[in-house]
């Protein structure tokens, strides 16, 4: 994706205000609950951390994407769930305080580990691709900015002034929904002579990483003797995935638009696989 106003502000000023609008719900006590749940917060920080890139870079290993695909699937591997997921979470009626904490701590975390991931997989899938890899500083400060001080923003204003936080929650939401969904289709319309390509190819790998990551999330969270709303939870924060960082990590940092297509692709899929993990914990849950 050539350099544009769409790549050089748009996309990270429409990022900025999505995490900024998360902010506005995050309190202190959301990075506390780490006393509270710790084996739940540890299996999901290293299921998102860890687990996921590795899956990922399975998947793309095994179906063979080809080059470009397969560091776009890592992109968006090596990227944190942002607030979808903890919205996700309270539809499903899992363990909203719990997702809240993995976004918050996954976040935190995700902006030290990207480069490295993205690094890594530039090198192993494109050999000689040198001029691609991220300045590590660089991004580390790119991603602290349109990510960790907006919600660091967002807080002041919660903490500051409540009530004009709770004013602008519910309107800072529908704008995030209409940068997502704008975001997603930009990314697809730049690449719409190879979109069906891209889809067969890409899609799934997509579904594969979506699907894989929910099972072994939920499964070794109910291995770990969690309960069913903490185990649905740690499923819903390793398989959603922020696409919106992915993609603009790829537009923006990488400047390269079929890496934007993974990610893309992906926050199709996992809205229908969402609906269907609604349902079950909707069945699951009785209602209060």
């Amino acid at each position: 994706m050539e350099s544009s106003v769409l790549t050089e502000l748009f996309l990270p000023l429409a990022l900025a205000v999505i995490m900024f609008g998360m902010g506005l719900s995050l309190t202190p006590e959301d990075f506390k609950r780490i006393l509270i749940y710790p084996k739940a917060v540890s299996l999901g920080l290293f299921n998102q951390i860890i687990l996921l890139p590795a899956v990922a870079f399975l998947i793309a290993i095994v179906l063979q994407l080809p080059p470009e695909l397969a560091v776009g699937l890592m992109i968006l591997a090596a990227c944190p769930g942002g607030a979808t997921s903890n919205l996700i979470t309270h539809l499903a009626k899992g363990d909203s305080a719990l997702s809240i904490t993995l976004t918050a701590f996954s976040s935190l975390i995700t902006v030290v580990t990207i480069p490295f991931i993205v690094n890594f997989s530039i090198g192993f899938f494109i050999p000689g691709g040198e001029e691609l890899k991220l300045e590590i500083l660089g991004t580390v400060v790119a991603v602290l900015a349109i990510t960790i001080i907006p919600v660091a923003i967002g807080m002041l204003v919660l903490k500051k002034a409540p009530e004009l936080a709770k004013r602008w929650d519910a309107p800072f939401r529908k704008i995030s929904a209409i940068f997502f969904v704008i975001i997603i289709i930009a990314a697809i319309v730049k690449e719409k002579d190879n979109l069906l390509q891209f889809f067969v190819e890409a899609g799934p790998a997509s579904l594969a990483l979506n699907l894989a990551t929910l099972g072994l999330g939920y499964g070794i969270a109910k291995m770990a003797g969690l309960n069913f709303r903490q185990s649905l939870t740690i499923a819903i924060e390793s398989g959603i995935q922020n696409g919106t960082l992915g993609i603009t990590i790829a537009a923006t940092l990488i400047v390269n638009s079929v890496m934007t297509i993974p990610s893309a692709i992906y926050s199709l899929i996992m809205f229908g696989t969402a609906a269907a993990v609604i349902l079950w914990g909707n069945k699951r849950v009785p209602s209060s």
